[in-house]
Parts: structure tokens; C-alpha cells; sequence
């Protein structure tokens, strides 16, 4: 039977708090913005995972298709005795590299890195049944704030933090994760990066704003989240989806535009958020990357770039780093 231990890192009220914190400081700022964690309830997990599916949301399936090919081979370059995922959620993608290095007999111990507690341990319960021997030490932490990767585990560790989760932050919170990360790894451990890739504009749009109108959906749920969580007053239908391509920072943004000059309270902060006819709540970044861009980031935090891979039309990049 697979062990299986959970850490958690976060008290009990985390989550309240930093909505509450958050939630000030975006909705009070000359531009206001909300940051993307705040999708991610049950209903936006679900609407993310129909997002993976559609036709014009490229990144999941091309990253998928860079570990098919890739898995072997990133496992015999770094003989990882620990894989750490950060924001593993079901751990479904990190298979292919739990599949390669248990087949070539060095992987002991698993560690999934990720905010929803109901998330890893529902993974850690069907991992047990798949992999025997395995130990899984699932960490409930945000890996923003604190990394908190188990001491006990033995090198050398990888740690995989995938699906193009670093172009949400900002250069700036790029550098301070890149930096604590490289902190918490040794002489011989590795890093494997996904990122997307800067391409057509119109690709890039489309992604973000489907013709089915899931990732609208998906977009306004967050104002479902501050009303239920804030006892907020917000009317998603008062709201339209945005997605556009900053082509000076090299990201997309989404945005929700108020169709109409409205109050919105918020009770819970004793607040009344004003917006304009046409104001916009930024509510996402998604920095694309260039590989030069990506060997720079890395090389600023103490990491070098040893592999670069993409998927057969360019369009997503998948990085194998160590700690210089």
C-alpha cells in the first residue's frame, strides 16, 4: 500500500484572509485588478478543465504531447529520487513522469504541491492504488507565498511546475518565486518549466476568449466567488469577457467591462466599489515566453538551462533547469 502524508501549511483562515486582502487592494486601485488564484472554486476547476478540452486552447494538449515524447528522457537526465508538483490539482499530466522514473526504478517519493486540500488528497488516494511502494506527501501550501518542501525527502528531487502557471505572475513575482525555489534545491536537483510560447496574436486571443463562450463563463465566475464569499453584490451579466494581446509585455490579458455605470457593494470590507461604463477589472495575465526570455529569468534566479523542448508546431516550451 502507498503511504500517504499530508502537510499543511496554511491555517484555517488563510483563504478568507487573503480574499479579503486581495480583494481590497484590487477593487480599491486607480486600475482595478483581481488575481487569478481566485478562479479556482469548484465550479471554475470544473469550467478550466472543460477549457483543456476546446478546440482553440492549444496549451494543455501541446504540453501533454512534449511529455509523451519527452518523459524517458527528462527521467534518465535527472535520476529523481523525489518529484515535486507544484499546483498538482489531480496530478493528472505529472503520470507521464511518474510512469518514466518509476520505470527506471529511482523514483521513492512523490510530493504534490497545491492550495485545495479535497484535491490532493482525492490524488493521493488513487495514486495508492496505482503505484505501489510509492510514498506520497502531499503539502497543502500556496507555493506563492511559501514552498514548504519536506526535509526528510532524498535527492535528487525534480520538481515540476507546469502548464504555463508562471506567466500568471508578474516579472517582478517571477523573479521572487524563481528565487525561493532555487533556495530550496540542491547541487543535482532539477527544475522542469512549462511555458507558453509567443506566437500569432489571433491564436493567442482565441485561447482566451472561445467561440463557445466557456472561458467568458469561466471569467465572470470569479464575481460569483466575491459575492458568495464577500457577500458582494456583483451581477456577472452586468459584465462583459475581454481577452487582448499586450505585444509591448508579451502577455494576454483578461478583463471583465462593465456594460453600465454601477455600485457594486461589497459588505464583507465595507465597501462600495464604483465603475464607469466601460471600466475594466483586470482579473488575469498570461506572459508568453521567448526561450531567450526564459534562459535569462532562470539565469537571474541561479538556475541554468539544459534542455529546451517544444511540441511539433513551436507553440509551447518545456525547460529542464539545475541550480548553478
Amino acid at each position: 500500500m502507498t503511504a500517504f502524508e499530508l502537510t499543511r501549511l496554511l491555517p484555517a483562515d488563510h483563504f478568507a484572509k487573503a480574499l479579503r486582502e486581495d480583494a481590497r487592494r484590487g477593487l480599491t486601485a486607480p486600475a482595478k485588478w483581481l488575481p487569478p488564484k481566485w478562479f479556482y472554486d469548484k465550479r471554475g476547476s470544473e469550467l478550466f478543465e472543460d477549457i483543456t478540452k476546446l478546440p482553440e486552447y492549444y496549451p494543455t494538449r501541446a504540453e501533454r504531447a512534449i511529455l509523451t515524447e519527452r518523459a524517458t528522457e527528462i527521467a534518465a537526465l535527472t535520476g529523481a529520487r523525489t518529484l515535486v508538483e507544484l499546483g498538482s490539482g489531480s496530478s493528472e499530466k505529472t503520470r507521464l513522469l511518474l510512469d518514466a522514473l518509476h520505470g527506471l526504478g529511482t523514483l521513492e517519493t512523490y510530493v504534490p504541491v497545491d492550495v485545495s486540500e479535497s484535491a490532493l488528497r482525492e490524488a493521493g488516494r488513487q495514486l495508492a492504488l496505482d503505484y505501489p511502494k510509492l510514498t506520497v506527501h502531499g503539502v497543502v501550501s500556496d507555493f506563492t507565498a511559501t514552498l514548504g518542501l519536506p526535509r526528510a525527502v532524498r535527492g535528487p528531487k525534480l520538481v515540476a511546475f507546469l502548464g504555463g502557471t508562471l506567466g500568471n505572475l508578474t516579472p517582478t513575482e517571477r523573479a521572487a518565486f524563481l528565487a525561493a525555489l532555487r533556495a530550496e534545491l540542491a547541487p543535482g536537483d532539477s527544475l522542469l518549466l512549462g511555458t507558453d510560447l509567443v506566437k500569432d496574436p489571433a491564436v493567442l486571443v482565441a485561447a482566451y476568449d472561445d467561440a463557445a463562450g466557456v472561458t467568458a463563463e469561466f471569467n465572470k465566475n470569479l464575481l460569483n466567488v466575491l459575492d458568495r464569499e464577500l457577500d458582494a453584490g456583483f451581477d456577472p451579466e452586468a459584465f462583459e469577457h475581454v481577452a487582448l494581446w499586450d505585444a509591448e509585455q508579451e502577455w494576454i490579458e483578461m478583463r471583465l467591462r462593465s456594460l453600465r455605470e454601477q455600485q457594486v457593494a461589497v459588505p464583507a470590507l465595507e465597501l462600495t466599489v464604483a465603475f464607469a461604463e466601460g471600466e475594466e477589472l483586470r482579473t488575469e495575465i498570461s506572459a508568453k515566453f521567448r526561450r531567450e526570455k526564459v534562459a535569462a529569468e532562470l539565469a537571474e534566479a541561479d538556475f541554468e538551462l539544459h534542455e529546451w523542448w517544444t511540441d511539433a508546431e513551436g507553440r509551447f516550451g518545456l525547460s529542464l533547469a539545475q541550480p548553478v
